[in-house]
């Protein structure tokens, strides 16, 4: 079956292209209480807390980018609150992207990018907390629309209060 144009020509779209050109730990720390206070097994009763934040900037090549997530996991003793780790990761990636308009680059990056980077990620802290003697720790799957949508409230909110006049 053929479709008919009406004599106009299809309108040419520009098509999205992006590639992970690289990728990479740029800082990772481990910090194991448990073993530095030398706490029983039996003690020990996790109580997980995750935070994540983005970062994304332009390089010097044309349409490459860096995007970096960064995981702050804490585990606390859910009986004593004391701590049990500390994890802290922060992974990039470089990616070439054409395609997407001026427009739309700055939640594409922040949504987008990090959503192809969260697989490896998640099998690094996994492997870092069994490596350092807990349970694997598999990360739950981040919404990153929500953490993007959250940061711009947070942002319109900062604005907002710099321009009400102190009374």
């Amino acid at each position: 079956m053929s479709e008919e144009t009406n004599g106009a020509a299809p309108q040419a779209q520009p098509q999205l292209k992006m590639n992970i050109l690289a990728q990479f730990v740029r800082d990772m720390s481990f910090e194991n209480a448990v073993a530095q206070k030398g706490l029983q097994s039996a003690e020990v009763q996790p109580e997980m807390q995750v935070q994540v934040s983005l970062d994304a900037r332009k390089r010097g090549q044309e349409n490459q980018y860096e995007v970096i997530t960064k995981f702050k996991i804490t585990a606390t003793n859910k009986s004593n609150n004391t701590p049990l780790y500390l994890l802290e990761v922060d992974y990039g990636g470089i990616f070439h992207i054409e395609g997407v308009p001026e427009d739309q680059m700055h939640p594409f990056l922040l949504i987008e990018c990090p959503r192809q980077l969260f697989p490896f990620v998640r099998r690094i802290v996994s492997d870092v907390t069994r490596d350092g003697g807990f349970p694997p720790f598999n990360l739950d799957m981040v919404d990153f629309v929500a953490l993007y949508r959250a940061e711009l409230a947070r942002r319109a909110d900062a604005q907002l209060a710099e321009a009400k006049p102190v009374s």
